[in-house]
């Protein structure tokens, strides 16, 4: 389906992809500490909104 030359390309891509994000997340890492404290609970009733929805999805279709 894929060339080995295309499958080769595809794993150093996704090789430097991680290694860059990385690198970016480290340095940037100070700045989300100061700038997004308090994200969790974001994360969470998001999660939580999500559960919400799926169980009254579930218990009207009954």
């Amino acid at each position: 389906m894929f060339s080995q030359g295309q499958l080769l390309f595809a794993g150093c891509f996704f090789i430097a992809f991680v290694i860059a994000m990385i690198y970016a997340y480290r340095k940037d890492a100070k700045l989300h500490k100061t700038f997004y404290k308090g994200n969790y609970k974001i994360i969470i009733g998001f999660a939580l909104f999500i559960l919400i929805l799926f169980l009254i999805k579930t218990f009207f279709k009954r």
